[in-house]
């Protein structure tokens, strides 16, 4: 590849980005009552939220249909050509309806505007021109006029579906927050995949898959090595052999040390209490296992114990992490 074929290639990608950049910024002006006015009618909504739109426009409709149902509002998505040959069964009395169109104008769109009139349903209109049909009969506009599109021709929608799909997103965010919708809802919607694990699976979770590997403050080396190496977390908690308290952790890296250091003739005087680190990394049992991973980043360890009413009940390592794929 020449230096001017990747130089044109470059220029082409950035003017586009900066087309789409400054499409997206201008939209700032636009969050105005009519957009305030939007986010109250959906949360007053006692149906669902119906997006539907044709083309291009068709396919920001669904995307935005998905981010509503996922952050717990009602949605579904209505193709615009299909609700005037049938589809218009779906909408219900109390749902409210979203179109989205660049010009306002298709023939789809002018057709099916009187029919959701005359079944009553609120009528956002999310489009490109103010002055058109759409935005003309529409309860309410939310304006995503693009100065142009970042196709050369200034032909294929690109500006405009980013434009589009931006404003969706702060309508979406906007209700989201008005709601006060959590992290912990937000895991209910979905339960599955990395981002579900992060948001639902707590480290006692995590636990049942290992051993809990405990000796006590005047164990001898050989009980340590012994505990370390059939528990496989490559460390053991120290305990104190009345109260059962932590005491201190005691990692093979440890025993490494200590094996280098102490002639053997010692080796066998040391207990735990002489070997330990104290005051251990430690989390609570009901802790998210993210968390777990966080504090394992932060500290450079490689496993933590888990307490739970302040006794130790086990420990979870990296490799626990990495299988559930947090990591």
């Amino acid at each position: 590849m020449t230096t001017n074929i990747f130089q044109q290639i470059q220029q082409f990608a950035l003017q586009t980005l900066s087309i789409e950049a400054t499409a997206i910024e201008s939209l700032k002006k636009n969050i105005n009552n009519d957009f305030v006015q939007c986010v109250l009618q959906i949360l007053a909504c006692k149906g669902r939220i119906v997006l539907t739109g044709i083309g291009k426009s068709a396919i920001i409709a669904q995307k935005i249909t998905a981010t509503f149902n996922s952050t717990g509002t009602p949605a579904l998505f209505m193709h615009a050509a299909d609700a005037i040959h049938g589809d218009l069964g779906m909408i219900q009395p109390h749902d409210l309806v979203l179109c989205i169109s660049k010009s306002g104008e298709t023939p789809e769109i002018k057709v099916l505007i009187p029919l959701l009139k005359n079944k009553g349903n609120l009528l956002i209109a999310l489009v490109g021109n103010i002055q058109s049909h759409l935005a003309q009969k529409a309860n309410f506009v939310l304006n995503t006029t693009v100065e142009r599109e970042a196709c050369p021709h200034n032909l294929a929608p690109t500006a405009s579906t980013s434009a589009q799909l931006a404003m969706g997103d702060a309508l979406a965010m906007s209700v989201l927050q008005m709601r006060g919708f959590s992290s912990q809802d937000f895991a209910s919607f979905h339960p599955g995949g990395t981002l579900g694990k992060k948001l639902y699976l707590r480290v006692k979770d995590l636990l049942i898959k290992n051993t809990n590997p405990i000796v006590y403050l005047k164990s001898s080396i050989q009980q340590l090595i012994v505990t370390i190496s059939s528990n496989r977390l490559g460390a053991t908690a120290v305990l104190h052999p009345e109260s059962k308290t932590l005491s201190g952790i005691i990692t093979d890296g440890d025993l490494r040390r200590v094996l280098q250091n102490y002639p053997l003739p010692q080796l066998a005087a040391l207990t735990a209490a002489d070997i330990m680190t104290t005051n251990p990394k430690t989390i609570a049992y009901n802790a998210l296992a993210v968390e777990a991973l966080q504090m394992m980043e932060t500290y450079k360890v490689t496993q933590i114990i888990v307490l739970k009413d302040q006794q130790c009940v086990g420990m979870i390592h990296i490799h626990n992490l990495i299988q559930e794929g947090l990591l």
